[in-house]
């Protein structure tokens, strides 16, 4: 694609603003190839979505998707990923031990990064748990969920927060907190005796 000068201010905006540049009609791998080509050159190379979740915007956009196209690039894209298999599932907290076990993996492979100085995978980590604590505040503030569900999902949005302030130690303050008066009168259950 040649030089362009992109209007858009984020990532999305810029997938959005290429394909409606491209004026295609129906978008495949040379379509997502151009569109990560600029977002490569906007953001940097860390920035690239998978072509997966690049199709998935565009076709809420309107796009009509080759499918079979999009599905080859996404797997040739994963399997060309060497993080993807660390971070595959890595996620979870659906209750309070889940969000225990996730943050104790990170951590563990924030250890392994910094051990080999591998700064790509130290910002992996850090935006996994910083998604995390997003998925978790906006569980917390809707109001279709349970009051009790609403409420794990505000303390464990605070456990991600403590960790990306202070990773080393957090393994520390979440064996205090669970032992803690308050949490336990809060969340007065099987888990909070742990």
């Amino acid at each position: 694609m040649d030089k362009q000068t992109w209007r858009a201010r984020t990532k999305h905006d810029l997938m959005i603003e290429v394909w409606e540049h491209l004026d295609c009609e129906t978008v495949g791998a040379p379509e997502l190839e151009a569109i990560a080509e600029a977002v490569r050159a906007r953001f940097g190379e860390g920035a690239e979505e998978s072509p997966a979740v690049v199709a998935r915007l565009l076709a809420d956009e309107g796009a009509e998707l080759r499918h079979a196209e999009v599905l080859e690039m996404d797997a040739r894209w994963r399997s060309a990923d060497p993080y993807e298999a660390m971070f595959r599932n890595v996620l979870k907290f659906s209750n309070f031990d889940e969000a225990a076990a996730s943050l104790k993996r990170l951590d563990n492979l924030r250890l392994q990064f910094g051990r080999k100085k591998d700064k790509e995978g130290l910002r992996r980590v850090r935006e996994t748990v910083l998604k995390g604590k997003q998925r978790a505040q906006m569980i917390a503030r809707n109001p279709a969920v349970n009051e009790r569900k609403r409420a794990e999902k505000e303390e464990i949005a605070e456990w991600f927060t403590v960790w990306l302030r202070q990773p080393e130690i957090f393994d520390d303050w979440l064996h205090l907190r669970r032992r803690a008066g308050e949490f336990r009168a809060r969340f007065d259950d099987a888990d909070a005796a742990r």
